[in-house]
């Protein structure tokens, strides 16, 4: 059996069709539900549905574009992908039936926004190592500058072949199949094209969200912090994503936790912190 449980697919309303993996579990409670960071596959959270496998049922999904799911046509920004997760549910579970949600780095603000939108079938959110409005470096003119650079480094190391060859390290970390499932679907076109297509909204996002921040009040919210320098995240940088993450908790009510021992790439480098905490969140909605 693949590591990630079964494939299966759901289509929305609008007729796209978006690929999952379904682990299943003994226990009854909440399904978890695994939100993909910017660019990123269901992959990526391999080795956490290995850590609850058994116990808890848990499917991580593509987007469109992304892994098996085949392309969207029109924009990509926060609330289409948002839009597109709550719809993805209303076609995964049963009516009344509520989920855990965890979302890692851009599948953060994602959670947040489709959490508030439907939050009475929310009954907990993690946040892994997120992208966060509250950290004002995403706002300074070396972020800008960084983001008019990537599509172009996006387009080139496609052509070349050279995002396989930066990849390799991501690859190691990662069980057999989930590492042949993104050796084949991550490095395409067309990949880093829907790549590109999120990239292009996400300062404009991030200040609507600090216009207006989406509202978690009643889900029960645990924030995962990494506590190790990253390719890209310096010292300074993950000391003002750490005080944006104790923030977010605080704000919302919610825990803040580190993975010291992880970079950024936490569902690969900690994958037991992450499946311990999401245990924690599936315990207190049995307790309430």
């Amino acid at each position: 059996m693949h590591i990630q449980g079964e494939a299966g697919s759901v289509r929305l309303k609008d007729g796209r069709e978006l690929f999952y993996m379904r682990r299943e579990g003994r226990d009854d409670r909440p399904l978890v539900v695994l939100e993909a960071g910017l660019g990123a596959s269901r992959s990526y959270w391999a080795r956490v549905q290995d850590e609850l496998a058994g116990k808890f049922t848990t499917v991580a999904y593509d987007r469109s574009g992304l892994g098996r799911s085949p392309a969207a046509q029109g924009a990509r920004g926060l609330n289409d992908l948002a839009a597109d997760l709550n719809a993805f549910l209303d076609q995964l579970l049963p009516p009344g039936e509520r989920v855990i949600l965890a979302g890692h780095s851009w599948g953060g603000p994602i959670t947040r926004v489709a959490t508030a939108a439907n939050p009475g079938r929310v009954a907990g959110l993690l946040l892994v190592d997120p992208t966060d409005e509250a950290c004002d470096l995403y706002f300074s003119p070396p972020a800008r500058r960084l983001e008019k650079i990537m599509p172009v480094l996006s387009r080139l190391m496609t052509s070349t072949g050279l995002n396989r060859l930066t990849a390799r390290g991501v690859l190691a970390l990662m069980p057999d199949d989930a590492a042949a499932d993104m050796h084949r679907e991550a490095f395409t076109r067309g990949t880093a094209a829907t790549y590109r297509a999120e990239l292009a909204h996400l300062s404009r996002d991030l200040f609507a969200l600090k216009q207006q921040p989406p509202s978690l009040k009643g889900v029960s919210l645990t924030v995962i912090s990494a506590g190790q320098t990253s390719p890209g995240i310096n010292t300074e940088r993950l000391a003002a994503l750490q005080l944006a993450h104790r923030v977010r908790a605080g704000q919302d009510g919610g825990r803040h936790v580190f993975a010291g021992r992880s970079g950024h790439l936490v569902p690969l480098d900690d994958p037991a912190t992450v499946a311990g905490e999401l245990r924690k969140l599936l315990d207190h909605n049995v307790s309430h």
